[in-house]
């Protein structure tokens, strides 16, 4: 395992957040992010709600302008062009009036392809071949977030980020989405996976993203964070002491 502090050494990193900052109103949501990522590997992004993490995967993704600070991905500030290479899971997902497979050749179609083969892999990949002629919002909860998974993956995606996406799902759902998860990681797709679970975590987690009030207050390899945290806030949140 790489020690983030020698992260910031290497070059063609995956991402680069510079005094990263949003405020809405009188509002300082995130403030002060610096940030530096591998390009590959399962970075958990953690921390007690309102701690900025949902926001700080939409500024990355490019969903939310920041109001100071710099993003980056592999060298170059973020864009149109480079949020195209980039895949986003919601916690709950919205999909289409349509079939199953209706839902993933659309998003294959906004990117002007009609592949009905990369349709049919992205569904036997997160195991919904099956279910194929069904009606999207017919499926289970679990199925649901396999589809907007299918989804995501379908056009190949360097970055894959994912906000909660087991949050309310059944113990066989989640475990079939961290399968698939590792297994894209694995493939060579940067994750970025923003969970509450700590048990997920360590299963999932190279590294940890730890926020704490819209600060960043602890980044380090997963197992450092888990054995010996080094801000108090981490320790308080893995013992149960602040509230999630």
């Amino acid at each position: 395992m790489t020690d983030p502090d020698s992260i910031t050494q290497q070059s063609g990193m995956a991402l680069r957040v510079r005094d990263l900052a949003f405020r809405t109103g009188a509002l300082t949501l995130l403030d002060g992010i610096d940030l530096s990522l591998q390009p590959t590997g399962i970075t958990v992004v953690m921390g007690p709600n309102g701690a900025g993490k949902s926001l700080l995967l939409r500024l990355v993704h490019g969903l939310a302008a920041p109001t100071k600070g710099e993003i980056s991905w592999g060298g170059a500030l973020l864009s149109p062009m480079l949020t195209r290479r980039q895949s986003l899971v919601f916690q709950k997902p919205v999909l289409l009036r349509r079939s199953v497979a209706a839902n993933v050749d659309f998003i294959l179609r906004a990117r002007g392809r009609r592949d009905r083969r990369a349709r049919d892999a992205a569904l036997a990949r997160v195991g919904l071949s099956a279910e194929a002629a069904r009606p999207a919002r017919r499926l289970s909860g679990g199925q649901q977030q396999r589809l907007a998974l299918a989804r995501a993956l379908v056009t190949g995606p360097d970055v894959l980020l994912m906000d909660e996406p087991t949050a309310s799902l059944d113990p066989a759902s989640v475990l079939m989405i961290e399968r698939i998860v590792t297994d894209t990681a694995a493939q060579g797709t940067k994750i970025l996976f923003v969970t509450h679970d700590i048990g997920q975590a360590r299963r999932l987690a190279d590294d940890v993203v730890f926020l704490q009030s819209g600060r960043l207050a602890e980044y380090s390899p997963a197992a450092r964070f888990f054995d010996t945290p080094r801000s108090e806030a981490a320790q308080a949140y893995l013992a149960g002491r602040l509230r999630v």
